[in-house]
């Protein structure tokens, strides 16, 4: 079955044609950051204008780049939740209506859903049951995964992402937006052992985390540095990290212990994170587990992602119609889950 997947959630317009839910075709993404750049964060308006000039080019692009028709499409798959409402409606009417004028099914998919079944576009993905730990600018999760269908959330952020985190201290540090792959780039050049920042675990038998706390640490040392954080940018933001990527690595190895797992997954925008990637596979061997984590290009938003999910949902039968709605929050709602 060859599945077109549309994505358009948040600032970037993608489009990719896969086939039978793992060989990717072609995945065109147009990214908008030197858009959003000036602003230091998305603008909704300034995404869901940009989106309406990307769309038809992109799955022009994809249909082309992967070496079919239009009219050789099995199904759509396209993001309808969670993201931005303006962005989203973009994607998600273009699905509509290149499904009805192609005569073909077509299926709203949850963005989460597609960051972990990201992992299925690898070579070697994980068998059934794993946990995986979803870290991106909007969302820090931990799910028991047990079928390409049924997510079973075991804890989620209280506050701030771990992406969203990122930028803002990348933000106080003067360093720009996108702040992830600067702070990550920094850090590996910087002393994370000069300037120590609380790891904020909460409670260590859970799977809940809280990030807001690190990020008013930082904020309170640029405050009582005024005259020295800019020289010590590269060690403020390796102490940084490190609390991160330390409680990160912790809670989703608890609970792959936890569940009795012995592969578990990271996915998500944070997912590219070369501190993340290096600490959680070591920790994860140390620990008898092994680490499945997506290459760089599938670690952010992507339609190839949506398409595989997509695959799995209209192979199970299941349809949309034209009465479907997009929705901005989280429906697989996470809370503890024993």
């Amino acid at each position: 079955m060859i599945v077109l997947g549309i994505e358009s959630s948040c600032d970037e317009t993608a489009a990719a044609v896969v086939c039978d839910g793992h060989e990717v075709r072609s995945s065109v993404v147009a990214s908008q950051v030197a858009v959003h750049h000036p602003y230091g964060g998305v603008v909704p308006e300034l995404a869901s204008r940009k989106h309406i000039e990307a769309i038809v080019p992109v799955v022009n692009g994809a249909v082309a780049k992967a070496g079919i028709t239009a009219d050789q499409i099995d199904g759509v798959a396209v993001t309808q939740g969670p993201g931005l409402v303006g962005s989203l409606l973009v994607g998600f009417s273009f699905a509509k209506g290149f499904a009805y004028a192609h005569k073909i099914p077509w299926i709203g998919v949850d963005h989460l859903e597609g960051h972990i079944d990201s992992v299925f576009l690898e070579p070697n993905p994980p068998p059934f049951p794993f946990v995986a730990l979803l870290v991106s600018g909007g969302h820090t999760s931990i799910y028991h995964v047990t079928s390409h269908q049924d997510f079973h959330p075991l804890g989620q952020t209280r506050d701030d992402a771990a992406g969203e985190a990122y930028d803002k201290v990348a933000k106080m540090l003067g360093l720009g937006y996108p702040g992830g792959e600067v702070i990550d780039r920094l850090a590996a050049q910087g002393d994370p052992e000069k300037f120590f920042f609380t790891r904020p675990f909460l409670d260590k038998e859970q799977f809940d985390f809280s990030f807001s706390g690190i990020k008013t640490a930082v904020s309170r040392h640029v405050q009582t540095h005024p005259k020295t954080y800019q020289e010590d940018q590269t060690h403020i933001a390796a102490g940084f990290q490190a609390a991160v990527v330390e409680v990160l690595s912790y809670k989703i190895i608890h609970a792959a212990r936890k569940k009795g797992c012995r592969h578990l997954a990271v996915v998500g925008g944070v997912a590219a994170n070369r501190g993340l990637r290096t600490i959680v596979t070591r920790d994860a061997a140390d620990a008898g587990i092994t680490v499945h984590i997506p290459s760089l290009d599938l670690c952010g938003d992507n339609a190839a992602m949506v398409a595989a999910v997509g695959y799995h949902r209209l192979k199970a039968g299941e349809r949309a119609g034209m009465d479907e709605d997009v929705y901005s929050r989280v429906r697989l709602r996470p809370a503890i889950d024993g």
